[in-house]
């Protein structure tokens, strides 16, 4: 079973403890809503709990596999594009999550891009709650203070 299929298997089961054993202690993942990643094991596990909490109705429709420059040092490595749908609320969104693995197989980075705009913002709302919530990011200022 190839680490992209074990990924799916463990987020179809929301099985966090499966997340751990394949991502690298440096993974940096690059979300929709954010410039900078999210590093490092603790805090992409975090977000992960926090995305299986969000989603609703999760599934993979596709997958793709290959090669692709990673964000971080720019060199090649094995991939995976993994095509899903899901919903936030009222907002059904279409999306991908690109996998990039290190030698031993594991995850080193993991991108996601979602459609259209308004799901991005609903999202982005729905995680940074989640993320406030869970401890892993301060709440938010009012505007304007």
């Amino acid at each position: 079973m190839t680490t992209a299929d074990r990924f799916r298997t463990a987020i179809d089961n929301r099985d966090l403890a499966a997340l751990d054993d394949l991502f690298t202690e440096d993974i940096r993942f690059y979300s929709p809503v954010k410039f900078t990643p999210f590093e490092g094991k603790p805090m992409v596990l975090g977000l992960f709990g926090v995305l299986l909490r969000t989603f609703q109705d999760f599934r993979y429709i596709g997958d793709h596999t290959g090669t692709a420059q990673t964000s971080t040092d720019g060199t090649s490595a094995q991939s995976a594009v993994l095509l899903f749908r899901t919903r936030v609320g009222d907002k059904e969104i279409h999306g991908i999550d690109l996998l990039h693995f290190a030698d031993d197989g594991r995850i080193k980075e993991f991108t996601v891009m979602v459609r259209p705009q308004s799901a991005v913002h609903a999202l982005g709302e729905a995680v940074l709650a989640g993320l406030v919530e869970d401890g892993l990011a301060p709440a938010p200022t009012p505007s304007g203070r």
